[in-house]
């Protein structure tokens, strides 16, 4: 039987390394963003849900709700490679730096 644990907008985690706010943080196949500094091995929360603007590979376009992955090796949100992290939240053009991406979905 199942028993209700939280909303699931934000999530606990327990970070091996300090974790900034505002970093973008990769656990598994879940992308979450830290909405405060968490200190190594101590537990923090992640938020899992909602719209974050997010560093871009530059050069690719992308629709509104095209698939967006985040590349961790690079820091930045990409089309192809890294771990899906949600859809667009708006259309993107090449010269963009950044993207707002909605988080999970």
């Amino acid at each position: 039987m199942a028993s209700y644990v939280q909303e699931g907008y934000v999530i606990d985690h327990t970070p091996a390394s300090a974790v900034a706010a505002g970093d973008v943080v990769v656990v598994g196949a879940l992308v979450g963003v830290a909405p405060r500094a968490i200190a190594a091995n101590a537990v923090g929360a992640l938020s899992v849900e909602g719209v974050f603007e997010l560093p871009i590979a530059t050069g690719a376009t992308g629709a509104q709700g095209s698939a967006i992955n985040w590349y961790a090796v690079s820091g930045v949100a990409h089309a192809s490679t890294g771990v899906a992290a949600g859809k667009l939240a708006k259309a993107r053009l090449a010269a963009d730096t950044t993207v707002q991406v909605i988080l999970n979905k």
